[in-house]
């Protein structure tokens, strides 16, 4: 797995020189007061003023620190250095206390070994991991008794069709829905953002399906709360989608299922 996560990190910081500019990212807006959470987290979630929370896979850290803003104690983890950079600068400028941790999510616990209130990790997180149950083990470990672990994510079959496996009405599969040995391998590229640049390194990912993600929750120690499925998303992730006014994407139809949402909780 290092060839693989040594391209992806090396991905991940040529990506956040292209976000930390981006519009979409807007950290100047964000600098003046934007929160950058949506409306589905900040409310599934609930109430986050004087509880800790961890933020796995945290990239800029914008929503990390968005849960400061509402009172929460954060630490945000990821693994590109790059990103980490930006997060402990936004930090800085906005005077908050926030802790940023720089590691590949599974060697975590040889540097964290804190439990919190909550575990929260969002959107376009678990394709970047090869193994779905341990991802789940290390989570759950983080709760404290009593607390909760939230995951909003792409949803899997949405994923599975991508843009390219869309006409009119027609629905085809371009990428694998069920977990694979292999990861699938995209070559150098725009980002998720505005295309205003392009990485010079490739990246590899992983598929997982929703049953997956799942169980491997619930047999690391979780029990399942919710788990909703929505026909909206954060991001214009497929053609011809009108944003609302909350700033979630939506098709003309709402006959598929684009996002996903699990809280859990340890037993205490």
């Amino acid at each position: 797995m290092s060839t693989y996560y040594e391209t992806n990190r090396q991905n991940w910081n040529e990506r956040t020189r292209i976000h930390a500019c981006s519009r979409a990212y807007d950290l100047a807006g964000f600098r003046a007061g934007r929160n950058a959470l949506r409306p589905i987290e900040r409310q599934e979630v609930g109430e986050v003023a004087g509880k800790s929370l961890l933020h796995l896979q945290c990239h800029l850290g914008t929503d990390t620190l968005s849960w400061a803003r509402l009172g929460a104690r954060v630490t945000g983890v990821d693994f590109a250095e790059e990103a980490i950079a930006v997060a402990q600068g936004l930090n800085t400028d906005l005077g908050l206390d926030a802790r940023f941790i720089q590691v590949n999510l599974y060697d975590l616990p040889a540097q964290l070994t804190e439990q919190f209130d909550i575990v929260f990790t969002s959107y376009g997180v678990l394709c970047w991991l090869h193994d779905i149950p341990r991802w789940a083990e290390i989570a759950a470990s983080y709760v404290k008794p009593g607390g909760l672990f939230y995951l909003a994510e792409f949803h899997p079959l949405a994923v599975a069709i991508c843009d390219e496996g869309i006409d009119g009405d027609t629905f085809r599969f371009t990428f694998p829905y069920f977990p694979q040995p292999e990861p699938c391998y995209f070559g150098p590229g725009v980002t998720y953002t505005d295309g205003e640049g392009r990485t010079q390194t490739g990246n590899y990912e992983w598929p997982y399906s929703l049953g997956q993600v799942v169980t491997a929750l619930c047999d690391a120690g979780l029990r399942l709360e919710f788990l909703h499925e929505h026909p909206c998303c954060a991001f214009p992730m497929l053609p011809e989608m009108h944003q609302d006014a909350d700033g979630l994407w939506w098709r003309a139809k709402d006959d598929l299922p684009l996002m996903f949402s699990i809280r859990a909780r340890k037993e205490g």
